[in-house]
């Protein structure tokens, strides 16, 4: 066990005027399971590239621990076991440079090679291959993809198998960012019992469930500051909630002791200086009575302004961490009728493969369809089928005449370009579009940047509100939540919760189709 400490860490780009992070200061134990929350563009990436001491910072971050990040860069024509192996230690460097000294059997030569064997031993060469297929036994990885190449595999495989190969490391934090992007909920479900049996890690992840189930920690990035919290991110949010009100409370009550303290200083000051100026005329008067009024009623005139200053201060440092969250809206048109899409024994294949087998439902007004099942199951090919693309199948696939569908793909690739060619090339009104960014907590300053620039997450916000922005009788989403933070998860929610959209959606945040889907379609 040991500490991560962070005193008077500041940071900016140089692009940028404004501090991301500004004399931030704590510890963390190495024993941690973290999870790192906060909304897009607050900087978790940034600081756990600062921990990894890729950009220069002023202040400190002292630590006895290396750090690994996720994901990494991998060949991706080699051989998996070796990828794998060659991940955790050179262990094919040090084989090469083994087999070398022997064959040079020299004495400085064995000096050399006994130097290697202790470093070949304390990482487990000899034994490595048998550590690595137990380790993705333990994350429901067959172990015959070691023999294939990295290339050939899915996501969700590399996922699994660059998790185990970092903690085969040994003396390493590992710093997790957003693990789940492309993993189906069988897959979460497999890292995150995987997971649960570690420990010492950051977790960045915007799956609520996910975080609960795994972390014991939260490090939160708010709006003014980072704070750790134990527990996980229920009772994160839970605490919050809790000191939002109580702020909000306390801001509306210091508001009102300003004005009272405002109205009384008023009076008070004006009847000291009335009571000051019977001190000048004519007439009978005992001045020195009249003078210690006058001071008395200065006196608490003065006393009052200290409290209002006081006041004041105290107001100020209330609201600081309170998150925006606006009420978003979605336009949706109503149909000429109640039934929108049949789907009858449909099958659908690519040559010998077939996806899925005669699979039958039907979309109503009103429904919000989750489409599940593994990844490469067939749910992106429903949807392109749905939206007219040419997909072979078998079956009856009947789709209403004239019905508009505003459509979220899985895949920003496409977006680039300026923001004002977008909106003009989909047709939506530009000041709508800006609007909904800003309620989505999208970053200002990257309205200017050209849409490829944007970060991934940034992206994902673009396409949502480019829906939001569409009259539509469906809407369709096929993987909108990837890399869109906890917030504007709920905030989403929320909005689809209130208008109750007819929609078919892909998701695999287990929370959003637990709180959103009314029918669920399994292939």
């Amino acid at each position: 066990m040991s500490q991560i400490k962070v005193s008077n860490l500041t940071f900016s780009y140089d692009t940028n005027y404004e501090n991301i992070f500004e004399n931030v200061s704590f510890e963390i134990d190495t024993d941690w399971k973290l999870g790192f929350i906060g909304r897009n563009g607050r900087g978790k990436t940034t600081f756990l590239n600062l921990l990894q001491g890729n950009y220069k910072y002023s202040g400190s971050i002292t630590t006895t621990v290396n750090f690994d990040y996720f994901p990494f860069d991998i060949g991706m024509e080699e051989n998996t076991l070796n990828v794998i192996k060659n991940t955790i230690a050179p262990f094919s460097e040090w084989e090469e440079k083994m087999d070398l000294y022997i064959k040079e059997n020299t004495e400085a030569a064995m000096i050399e090679y006994g130097k290697i064997l202790d470093l070949y031993m304390n990482y487990d060469g000899y034994i490595i291959d048998e550590l690595i297929e137990k380790e993705i036994r333990k994350l429901d990885v067959p172990v015959d993809v070691l023999r294939r190449s990295y290339g050939t595999l899915s996501n969700g495989e590399r996922t699994k198998l660059m998790l185990a190969a970092l903690f085969l490391k040994k003396n390493n934090f590992l710093l997790i960012d957003e693990p789940t992007n492309h993993l189906d909920m069988e897959g979460r479900e497999s890292v995150e019992r995987y997971l649960n049996t570690k420990k010492g890690f950051i977790l960045v992840s915007h799956d609520r469930h996910f975080v609960d189930k795994i972390v014991d920690h939260i490090i939160s990035i708010n709006k003014n500051n980072i704070e750790i919290q134990k527990g996980n991110f229920t009772s994160w949010n839970h605490n919050k909630e809790l000191q939002d009100n109580y702020e909000i409370a306390q801001n509306d009550k210091l508001k009102k002791e300003i004005k009272y303290l405002e109205d009384s200083y008023r009076r008070s000051k004006g009847w000291s200086d009335l009571v000051e100026k019977t001190k000048i005329g004519n007439g009978p008067c005992d001045r020195g009575a009249i003078g210690a009024q006058a001071a008395r009623m200065m006196r608490k005139a003065k006393n009052i302004e200290h409290r209002k200053e006081k006041a004041i201060d105290d107001k100020k440092k209330l609201l600081k961490n309170i998150e925006r969250a606006d009420n978003l809206k979605i336009h949706t048109e109503a149909y000429l009728k109640s039934n929108y899409i049949t789907i009858d024994n449909l099958s659908i294949s690519y040559g010998d493969n077939k996806l899925f087998d005669e699979i039958s439902f039907t979309v109503n007004e009103g429904d919000r369809i989750a489409l599940r099942g593994k990844n490469g199951c067939g749910k992106s090919s429903i949807i392109k089928l749905i939206l007219g693309e040419d997909i072979s199948y078998i079956g009856s696939v009947n789709i209403g005449s004239k019905l508009t569908i505003s459509y979220i793909s899985q895949d920003t690739s496409h977006l680039r370009g300026s923001f004002k060619d977008y909106v003009e090339s989909e047709s939506i009104d530009e000041s709508l579009f800006r609007a909904i960014l800003a309620k989505l907590d999208f970053n200002p300053n990257s309205i200017d940047k050209d849409l490829s620039e944007l970060s991934a997450g940034q992206k994902k916000k673009v396409l949502i509100a480019k829906s939001l922005s569409q009259k539509a009788n469906l809407f369709i989403w096929d993987e909108p939540l990837n890399y869109i933070d906890i917030i504007s998860r709920m905030q989403i929610e929320k909005l689809i919760l209130e208008y109750n959209p007819t929609m078919i959606f892909v998701e695999h945040d287990y929370m959003f189709n637990e709180n959103i889907a009314t029918k669920i379609v399994k292939l």
